[in-house]
């Protein structure tokens, strides 16, 4: 099965072509089908997962997977949650896409660490909300929320993922996100988390896998 990923993101279409694979789907960015992004109006993380992943069914006319995630920060009051992408207001430069995803994650990454200094408070979560849908008009939505309990750092450390990736400590592993290899942080990230309720759904109410 082909399942349309509603985001462009590749680090995100790797991580999920990972934990999908083994059942046999196939997880394709919708940019590869020209389906424009969808709107992201709504303050949880499941009505964006939501209207996303309607919108990549409808433009696909098939089956389409959504995954809206970020942080959440105690102190900040649940803060960047939805707009952790985009916390930060940034002119992005010219470039490729990836070399500004890169340049507005490290304006991210800044201004959060501006928010929470002198807090002591620095408990946070990762958060992944992965809504499927076998069409657009599917009553019957698969939802699975994943969250990865960590603090944040006073200054990045590591130098893979993505995102806030090199400010979130895991305390269960002693490291942060941005130090694990990609095989560790599929094995436990939020998003793995996720995926593997996901899975578990779609076996009992599609009969996959």
């Amino acid at each position: 099965m082909q399942l349309v990923l509603a985001s462009n993101n590749a680090k995100k279409l790797a991580e999920l072509g990972v934990l999908f694979a083994p059942v046999g789907m196939r997880v394709v960015a919708q940019g590869t089908l020209g389906i424009d992004e969808a709107e992201e109006p709504h303050v949880t993380f499941i009505e964006n997962a939501l209207a996303k992943a309607r919108h990549a069914a409808r433009r696909a006319g098939g089956p389409a997977l959504a995954d809206d995630s970020g942080l959440c920060v105690d102190a900040l009051g649940g803060a960047p949650g939805v707009v952790s992408a985009h916390y930060a207001d940034v002119v992005l430069p010219a470039g490729d896409r990836e070399a500004q995803r890169r340049f507005q994650d490290e304006a991210n990454n800044r201004l959060l660490l501006e928010r929470l200094q002198g807090v002591g408070d620095r408990r946070a979560r990762f958060v992944s909300t992965l809504v499927a849908l076998r069409s657009a008009s599917d009553p019957e939505p698969l939802i699975a929320i994943g969250r990865w309990d960590g603090r944040i750092l006073d200054a990045p450390s590591g130098a893979g993922g993505f995102g806030y990736d090199p400010l979130m400590f895991i305390p269960a592993l002693g490291k942060t996100v941005a130090a694990l290899g990609a095989a560790e942080k599929n094995a436990h990230s939020h998003r793995a988390i996720a995926a593997r309720q996901l899975l578990v759904l779609m076996h009992e109410v599609w009969g996959v896998g």
